[in-house]
């Protein structure tokens, strides 16, 4: 099973551009899915679907933009999204009253959750929140499992975003999540870059944004000290692909655009591809 992920779209931030920047990064991105082979089976979109979570005519064009995929996308809300005008355009991705479901039709069973809370930057998940996961992983506790979110449950390291580890929305995820040992791992955005960790016994990976990314930057800051340090830069737009082996989750992270061969499989490349197939084979 193949399943793409992008994050962190963000549609509407130039509101009266209907081929803004952003839209240019989405169709891009889609583009390069569609076009792949294998295809993707399904593409997941963690969060941050618009910039502003009112805009109703940002949702309408993000479902332009996914109209033509030839595979089903999965929409999760972010801290930039809005409940309401998530539940109106995506109504059957909407449980007990949060951006929450099941996807059932795969191999490996995939939840999303809702860590989304209005007016907060950071992620925030509530009792109710847990006791529907609770409640969902118990289902099936012998299915492999992954969990969708939008916010990183971690310490990213990164020195302008991330949670605080002792938050009481992260412990408490953390306690469900380390209960079932059917959670497979998890897939977040919002940190506008990619990377991995581990969390509660499982992996986390982390999507990088289409648009434009976090810089990597891994120094402390200091909110009272502007220092004109870069925040924001424009690397090309970013997706994943998680490959479920049946075994494992396995991520890759990838950018948009065309890298430059240095070498294919031609007469010359055989002999060692032969020999890597057949150690393969021999295990």
């Amino acid at each position: 099973m193949l399943i793409a992920q992008v994050t962190d779209i963000h549609l509407g931030f130039e509101p009266d551009n209907p081929r803004e920047l952003n839209r240019l990064r989405l169709d891009a991105t889609l583009a390069a899915l569609a076009a792949m082979t294998p295809r993707p089976d399904l593409l997941l979109m963690t969060g941050d679907l618009a910039d502003a979570g009112d805009d109703d005519l940002a949702y309408s064009r993000l479902k332009d933009a996914l109209a033509p995929l030839p595979f089903p996308a999965w929409p999760l809300a972010g801290n930039h999204d809005g409940r309401a005008c998530f539940a109106a355009h995506f109504p059957d991705c909407v449980a007990d009253g949060f951006a929450q479901y099941a996807i059932d039709a795969a191999p490996l069973r995939i939840l999303a959750l809702d860590t989304m809370e209005e007016g907060r930057h950071g992620g925030a998940w509530c009792e109710p929140r847990a006791a529907w996961l609770e409640a969902r992983l118990a289902e099936q506790p012998e299915r492999p499992t992954l969990l969708a979110l939008h916010h990183p449950p971690i310490d990213s390291g990164l020195g302008l975003m991330g949670e605080n580890p002792d938050a009481a929305w992260v412990r408490r995820l953390e306690a469900v999540v380390a209960r079932h040992g059917n959670v497979a791992g998890m897939v977040a955005g919002h940190l506008h870059r990619p990377l991995a960790a581990r969390f509660a016994g499982t992996i986390l990976a982390v999507c990088a944004a289409t648009a434009p990314e976090l810089a990597l930057d891994l120094g402390r800051v200091d909110p009272e000290a502007p220092d004109g340090r870069p925040l924001i830069v424009e690397e090309p737009p970013a997706f994943a692909l998680h490959v479920w082996t049946g075994r494992a989750l396995v991520s890759h992270f990838a950018r948009v655009g065309d890298d430059p061969v240095l070498a294919r499989f031609d007469a010359r490349m055989q002999p060692l591809v032969r020999l890597l197939d057949a150690e393969r084979r021999e295990g």
